[in-house]
């Protein structure tokens, strides 16, 4: 909804900013410099959301093998390609614009490394699933970037990775409910997005700044996560001379308690301790364990 006036909220109860966290370089994986904005300590976590990293990799950096169980990976390339190989055989590339949504469920171990020269750069988001999801088996949903429905109108172009926005929906199945969306603004528009009012939400800043919840707050910018607080949906603003990008994300809480361990994900101390041990004899879930190794 684009709203009728540039500077009315057009929601009764608008999405206010809450917390805004700059998320910071960091190491992590084998050289690879990563944007921690959900899952660094100011910012645990975000039911049902664990982690957002933006990063930028050139080889030889990388992720080489390492595993997963509890939750789902979204990987989205904003510039070059990344490769992946996991233990069951599933392997390709992930090019500009497309996205990968793994669900590693009772257990993965794969390898993701830039294909290509110069920085690969991409956002990586983990998404807890519910204590019945965790151990079902590993699925892959894997949309190229012609594939990922598309809409603008009013210098506000919006990808729809996940949920519905602008009249147009995504292929997507979102285990745990989910909207995942990425925005365009040209500078002067401004847009107005619906949310489900039970779920959490929060925004991520790819570049430019923009003006998030009412119209006369402060501008924000790029590698900023700003989490929102309760209400109908976001307003956004351009207000400066350059584009604006952004992700919007949302999704339904879980409310189950969240016990992490690394790439580990579970609901008790207990179930982590027994991943642990699934995973050094290779069992449950990571039997291929035992003889597969990446070509990186």
């Amino acid at each position: 909804m684009s709203g009728s006036n540039q500077y009315d909220s057009c929601f009764d109860r608008p999405r206010l900013v809450i917390k805004k966290v700059l998320a910071k370089p960091q190491s992590e994986g084998n050289g690879a410099v990563v944007r921690r904005s959900i899952g660094r300590h100011e910012l645990r976590n975000l039911d049902p959301f664990l982690m957002l990293d933006e990063f930028s990799v050139s080889a030889p950096a990388g992720f080489p093998d390492h595993p997963h169980r509890g939750f789902e990976t979204v990987t989205y390339m904003l510039q070059g390609a990344f490769t992946h190989q996991d233990f069951a055989g599933h392997k390709g590339t992930i090019n500009t614009g497309d996205v990968q949504w793994m669900t590693a469920g009772r257990g993965i171990i794969h390898s993701e490394m830039p294909a290509g020269e110069g920085s690969q750069k991409g956002l990586q988001l983990w998404i807890n699933l519910s204590s019945k999801d965790k151990m079902i088996e590993p699925r892959y949903q894997e949309l190229l970037k012609e594939d990922i429905p598309r809409a603008e109108n009013n210098g506000v172009e919006v990808k729809v990775i996940a949920g519905e926005a602008m009249g147009v929906q995504s292929p997507v199945y979102t285990r745990t409910p989910t909207m995942y969306l990425d925005f365009t603004l040209q500078p002067t528009a401004y847009y107005h997005q619906a949310t489900p009012e039970s779920w959490n939400a929060f925004v991520y800043i790819v570049e430019g700044e923009g003006v998030f919840g009412i119209p006369n707050s402060g501008p924000v910018s790029a590698h900023h996560c700003l989490v929102l607080g309760p209400g109908e949906g976001l307003s956004v603003w351009n207000k400066s001379s350059k584009p604006l990008r952004f992700v919007l994300l949302g999704g339904q809480p879980l409310n189950e308690p969240v016990v992490q361990h690394g790439p580990f994900v579970m609901n008790s101390q207990d179930e982590i301790d027994q991943t642990f041990e699934d995973y050094q004899y290779c069992k449950n879930g990571f039997e291929n364990a035992r003889y597969w190794r990446s070509g990186h």
